[in-house]
């Protein structure tokens, strides 16, 4: 199994628009940061978690030659606007794409952009996507996917255990149920916003706590805004990384 980190950015991206701080005009290219998504690679099958805004420039950048099923995480536009991006890959394979996530969230993704799951005579549209609401372990492509339930600030979002891996975006608390559901990692990514406090997400000193309850052999934080710079990856305890648009984890 391969995991290719698409985005590693926060909901503004990194530069974010109108900033002149030293991140924004770092000339790092791993400082440079779309929104927030994973590719998984298993048995030649490819799974994308959540559409981003930025899909397209992802997808051309990873040159994925297809999309064979979609994880949605929770519901915020960092995580779905770019759903209509789909379409280029349907106007090339024909296919309708299963995706997972919770009944609340797949139903939200609906009714929001009901085109992309109904068609739309009028314009077009053929179906793009087929729901599949999940709220325990389920088989993909020879894969067992556990979702993870992450609180959110004032609302939820779901983490995907594969394996021995696990992507946990956007998640100010970690239930004592899902951390049940976490040991014996080889690979968690993790959000891990900035420096300072934040509402609905785990900062850089919160999610290190996790990691030390967890455990995993390697971590990789992602979902980062401006206020971290890749070079401070030299402060960090061994073991523990910041993610980069394009990280490759085998």
């Amino acid at each position: 199994m391969k995991i290719t980190i698409l985005g590693s950015g926060t909901s503004t991206g990194v530069p974010m628009v109108g900033c002149q701080c030293p991140v924004c005009t770092s000339s790092d290219p791993k400082d440079t940061r779309t929104r927030a998504s994973i590719l998984i690679e298993t048995a030649g099958k490819f799974i994308l978690v959540d559409t981003s805004p930025d899909l397209r420039r992802q997808a051309l950048a990873q040159a994925i030659p297809h999309i064979d099923a979609v994880l949605f995480t929770h519901t915020h536009a960092d995580h779905i606007n770019g759903i209509d991006d789909l379409r280029g890959f349907h106007l090339l394979h024909k296919r309708v794409i299963p995706c997972y996530g919770a009944k609340d969230t797949l139903e939200q993704i609906s009714r929001n952009f009901s085109y992309i799951f109904t068609g739309a005579s009028q314009g077009g549209y053929t179906p793009l996507l087929e729901p599949h609401p999940v709220s325990g372990p389920f088989q993909l492509f020879g894969q067992t996917i556990l979702p993870v339930p992450l609180v959110h600030g004032y609302s939820y979002s779901t983490g995907y255990r594969i394996g021995a891996a696990a992507y946990l975006t956007d998640c100010s608390r970690i239930p004592d149920t899902s951390m049940h559901l976490l040991s014996g990692l080889d690979i968690l990514i993790l959000d891990a916003l900035r420096y300072t406090p934040h509402i609905s997400h785990f900062n850089i000193d919160q999610s290190l706590k996790v990691v030390e309850a967890l455990k995993p052999r390697r971590t990789i934080l992602t979902h980062l805004t401006h206020e971290v710079a890749h070079r401070d990856n030299e402060k960090l305890p061994p073991g523990v990384e910041l993610a980069y648009d394009g990280m490759i984890l085998e």
